[in-house]
């Protein structure tokens, strides 16, 4: 959607070390939020920033997109990386090459740098710089699609600047950002609705009433054609079942608005596919926008759904007698639909293993930590009706290791110091103990944002309060015991009941959850090939 313009400088020759690490010493993300904070009000300085950013580039906004292609390539730009930044950026679902990424690092970067100085010495950040590089990728490449995950929020951010998009979409919506976006649903709401565009449809899933409600004020006020998501259960008929490769009951949601993006996109592209519409079988409060019909998927939609994968979300490990269940879960919304996962997950697995120990590996912000501790101490039915507890509970930073990697750059988080983050797993761990050690009064339920009960306290003890290490790969090391050969071995083997424990368990359940950029962590330490 950028009408790119020639005369980018040739890029000198580094490698791609080199260029992350130029890219490192870009504002950081946690000055990002702050001037975005200052910007809120007023938008429209963000988005001029944005767009005398791309004009340096040689990009420039274009209110149409250019005839390119076939429909060939497909592109996705989203964040965050988990292990390499190149993740952000994908052609056809893969990580563009690291020739390519040093390649157009450098053009975007050299023109940049070569015109800062008549423009006060500025830079873009790291995330606005990634957009710009993203948009140069695609169009070099001549993608015939381009599929832009929002950073923050919507009406706001950089992604903000294209002005004719073929579709929005809007997921299910959670509390995050507070301090940017605003500290409740319905502001949050504004802020995603801020991505509609007159003429252009969008579609949304099910949300709760007030924020429903907000969204459908934004179209109308846009003048954009927004309508709700049916159920997943709506595409199916007698002879056609859909299965979905992503784990756990909330990627329903997530499929069903894929599909009603796909077919319009499709249809808005010319492809006139024969897609049968299926009856309507729900109904929807007078106030929410309409239903979109349900319609019967194309043979590659039904492919697509069975064989999307992805790193982070609702996934599971399994090394030797170790399996790990991983989720960048990290908003009180998205972790209670990962501990459901979890649990049906790890109940399926426990037929199987007769003496089991299970541990829950996070990080977590403080102003989740009561929230996520409360949702994973304390016990939910499980189908089988059995207590879902936790012998033992580890904190950590997100730092991989202690000692830095060849490519560890990727994963340098500027975001706060080692001490703050490290004084967050103390303030995590004493939290875990006082609630497990308390747990309700006499009659007293505790109770998650939103009035959930959750009751039954329970964690096994083995003589120690929960644990916090220094890095990534030490708390790995403690929770497997030399038990996982994708690990390197512990110099220093443990002694003491837990440690014992964890050696003598016949399978070991490990959870990892509360942070993408933990998760990303433990990926690259569990699957070398992702680094």
């Amino acid at each position: 959607l950028m009408a790119y313009q020639t005369g980018l400088s040739p890029p000198p020759v580094l490698c791609l070390q080199d260029a992350v690490c130029t890219l490192n010493t870009l504002q950081t993300n946690a000055n990002y939020l702050e001037l975005v904070k200052r910007e809120r009000g007023q938008p429209q300085m963000q988005l001029e920033a944005m767009r005398l950013f791309l004009q340096r580039t040689g990009l420039r906004v274009s209110p149409t997109a250019p005839p390119w292609g076939a429909g060939e390539q497909g592109a996705l730009g989203s964040s965050p990386h988990l292990v390499q930044v190149r993740e952000r950026i994908r052609i056809n679902g893969q990580p563009i090459s690291k020739e390519l990424f040093t390649k157009y690092f450098w053009q975007v970067y050299n023109r940049l740098d070569e015109t800062k100085d008549a423009h006060y010495g500025s830079m873009p950040a790291y995330f606005r710089f990634l957009t710009i590089l993203a948009f140069h990728v695609f169009l070099q490449e001549k993608v015939d699609l381009a599929l832009i995950e929002v950073g923050i929020g919507g009406a706001y951010d950089c992604t903000n600047i294209i002005k004719k998009p073929w579709v929005c979409g809007v997921s299910s919506l959670g509390v995050d950002h507070t301090s940017i976006l605003g500290d409740t649903i319905e502001k949050i709401a504004w802020q995603k609705g801020g991505i509609f565009k007159p003429g252009v449809p969008a579609f949304t899933v099910k949300q709760p009433e007030n924020p429903m409600k907000v969204l459908a004020e934004r179209a109308q006020e846009i003048g954009c054609h927004l309508q709700v998501c049916p159920d997943l259960e709506q595409y199916e008929s007698d002879k056609q079942h859909l299965q979905l490769g992503l784990a756990g009951g909330h990627q329903r949601s997530n499929a069903t608005l894929a599909l009603q993006l796909c077919r319009s996109w499709l249809q808005r592209w010319g492809r006139h596919e024969a897609f049968l519409s299926l009856p309507k079988t729900e109904l929807l409060s007078s106030h929410w926008p309409a239903l979109a019909p349900a319609f019967q998927p194309s043979p590659a939609m039904v492919t697509g759904l069975r064989d999307t994968k992805w790193h982070g979300r609702s996934q599971t490990i399994r090394n030797g007698p170790i399996s790990y269940f991983v989720d960048g879960a990290h908003t009180t919304r998205s972790m209670l639909a990962c501990v459901r996962w979890f649990r049906e997950a790890a109940a399926k697995q426990e037929r199987t293993a007769e003496f089991k120990r299970r541990v829950c590996l996070m990080l977590i912000s403080l102003s989740l930590s009561l929230s996520v501790s409360l949702s994973l101490c304390l016990s939910l039915p499980l189908p089988l009706h059995q207590p879902c507890q936790f012998d033992f509970a580890v904190f950590c930073p997100n730092i991989p290791e202690t000692v830095s990697s060849s490519n560890a750059a990727d994963q340098q988080n500027f975001n706060v110091t080692v001490e703050n983050i490290l004084t967050r797993c103390l303030d995590n761990q004493k939290s875990w103990w006082r609630l497990t050690e308390q747990g309700a009064g006499p009659g007293e339920e505790l109770l998650l944002p939103g009035g959930l009960p959750l009751v039954e306290v329970g964690m096994r003890r083995w003589g120690a309060k929960p644990l916090v290490f220094p890095c990534i790969l030490s708390a790995l090391q403690w929770i497997t015991q030399g038990r996982d050969p994708q690990l390197p071995c512990d110099s220093k083997p443990r002694a003491g009941s837990a440690a014992r424990a964890l050696r003598e368990a016949g399978a070991v359940q490990v959870l990892v959850t509360g942070s993408l950029h933990l998760v990303g962590g433990v990926l690259k330490h569990l699957d070398p090939s992702l680094s």
